[in-house]
């Protein structure tokens, strides 16, 4: 194992400090950090992308595990902490400086499968999730998504039907693919510590329902629990065919999207006219 400084002398060495416009919040406990790394097993040899590392604490337990890395960063202030890791890791480590939002993933690995691992900036962790969750091309190059966010987020990906923490995430992760919560982290872990608590999400793919248009779905998700409180009926009747959908299925107009469950949201999206 490659040895390097603490963490803490990393940040101190180039004066670093978390910025709070860019969502950040640096984790140095080095034994928390291998775990997260483990979560998606065994990575020797295989392509990660990693969203916002700052100044590369979960990087470097991703490349004592043997991982090829490649890291977008948007904070310049960090570049020179991970050009010291990418030395220190000889060919294992590349560092995009970029925005993540803007940049195509998938060019990145010319069309290879990798793993995401991130302890994703707050302020773009719904952004990214949405966008790795969606579009048309199922399976997705990416493996799996092992990413850290705000437990409330995080709860809101894994629930279950019938809870107020049940919306368009949770359909939009499990309709093609199992979320779990991998594990909680406390606030204390970082530096600063966010006034909230956070936790591991893993997504894996799972095969795609047939007959299913992903941007019907999206539409009838959106419209669902944009007006979750209003019946079906009401929420549902500015998307063409879906009122007709729920006749068909034999879905209670006078339900609320809450208490349908993913099978049901997959169903009349694939009745809806495409």
């Amino acid at each position: 194992m490659t040895n390097l400084p603490p963490l803490r002398e990393v940040i101190a060495a180039h004066g670093l400090s978390a910025s709070k416009a860019l969502g950040q919040n640096f984790l140095f406990d080095e034994q928390l950090l291998a775990r997260i790394a483990a979560v998606p097993g065994d990575l020797t040899g295989r392509n990660v992308l990693e969203v916002g590392p700052g100044p590369g604490g979960l990087t470097r337990a991703l490349l004592r595990a043997g991982a090829r890395v490649t890291a977008i960063e948007m904070d310049h202030r960090c570049l020179p902490a991970l050009a010291e890791l990418a030395e220190a890791f000889p060919g294992q480590l590349t560092v995009i400086q970029g925005d993540a939002l803007k940049l195509d993933h998938d060019l990145l690995f010319d069309g290879t499968p990798y793993a995401i691992l991130s302890n994703l900036p707050y302020n773009v962790g719904t952004a990214l999730f949405t966008r790795w969750m969606g579009g048309e091309d199922w399976p997705p190059n990416w493996t799996s998504l092992t990413l850290m966010f705000q437990q409330e987020v995080a709860q809101r990906i894994v629930a279950q039907p019938g809870g107020s923490a049940y919306g368009r995430l949770a359909v939009l992760a499990q309709w093609r693919g199992t979320a779990k919560l991998a594990m909680k982290v406390h606030r204390s872990a970082f530096t600063p510590p966010p006034k909230v608590m956070s936790a591991i999400v893993h997504v894996t793919p799972a095969a795609m329902p047939e007959g299913v248009v992903a941007a019907k779905l999206e539409a009838i998700t959106a419209a669902a629990f944009g007006q979750r409180r209003k019946m079906l009926r009401q929420s549902l009747k500015g998307v063409p065919g879906a009122l007709d959908a729920l006749e068909t299925l034999g879905i209670d107009p006078q339900r609320r999207a809450e208490t349908l469950d993913v099978a049901e949201f997959v169903a009349v999206a694939r009745k809806l006219p495409t």
